[in-house]
């Protein structure tokens, strides 16, 4: 099956991206829209770097990445944006330095901070759609928070040990956000970090990349059932699924009361 490429396509894109013009729901519409796309990635450690190298990969026009942190020896079994040489440097150059190397064509805006709820705002705003990579909950509040305000698309991934889970929040008055799955923050027994209970870095590869393709179908305006489902991954069992999420009448976010990014 042969597709002509649109005349604004260089040699040299049209090598590159040949395969994703293939599929009947991109052609080379949809490769200018993804090469006109604005997508930030807050995080990049283990699912943020594979989600930006796949967004990068396809072709995304301007990628940006939030991540106020160094590269150290206990990230590399699973941020894959980063090498041995990198020890000691910032994430931010790190990322952005391996993502040019993929895709030079593909723009990248760093962000080395934490995001706070002073700053949050400036740094979302002009993105399409944002990817919450993060791992920790007021970040994930705070950005959830964000994204809802400005009528942004979110799509929030976490894992720790062999487990995943990936949600989609779109604007929509039918759609339920984050908070509508978790209201408050839960108790730390509840939810162990990386750092206490260990984490696969395939499992968490494997979820960036489920929030690159999240990310692109968005950017596409195609449509998706994680919009109202959460999509949880075992890795143990090797098994998928997909639970139903409502809107909830009483969410602090959404549903008419008020919310504060300290939770």
């Amino acid at each position: 099956m042969k597709i002509e490429p649109r005349q604004d396509f260089a040699p040299h894109e049209t090598g590159r991206y040949a395969r994703n013009a293939l599929l009947a729901q991109v052609g080379w519409e949809g490769q200018a829209r993804w090469r006109a796309g604005r997508v930030l990635v807050v995080g990049a450690g283990g699912i943020g770097s594979a989600a930006l190298l796949y967004l990068a990969a396809a072709g995304v026009g301007r990628l940006g990445l939030v991540d106020g942190d160094a590269v150290e020896l206990s990230n590399l079994q699973r941020q894959i944006l980063h090498r041995t040489a990198d020890l000691g440097r910032r994430k931010a150059a790190s990322a952005a330095e391996s993502l040019a190397g993929l895709n030079p064509l593909c723009g990248v805006e760093t962000f080395d901070l934490r995001l706070n709820p002073a700053n949050v705002g400036e740094v979302v705003q002009g993105f399409e759609v944002v990817l919450d990579a993060s791992d920790n909950f007021p970040t994930r509040f705070l950005v959830s928070e964000c994204c809802w305000r400005y009528k942004i698309p979110l799509v929030s991934a976490a894992a720790t040990g062999w487990y995943g889970q990936l949600l989609v929040a779109a604007p929509g008055a039918e759609n339920p956000c984050y908070r509508c799955l978790v209201p408050e923050t839960p108790p730390p027994a509840a939810v162990p970090s990386s750092t206490e209970s260990g984490i696969l870095g395939a499992v968490a590869g494997a979820l960036g990349c489920l929030q690159a393709v999240e990310a692109l179908k968005l950017l596409l305006g195609l449509e998706s059932d994680l919009n109202r489902r959460l999509l949880a991954y075992d890795g143990l069992q090797g098994r998928f699924q997909s639970l139903a999420r409502v809107k909830r009448p009483d969410c602090l976010l959404c549903g008419g009361g008020e919310v504060s990014s300290k939770q």
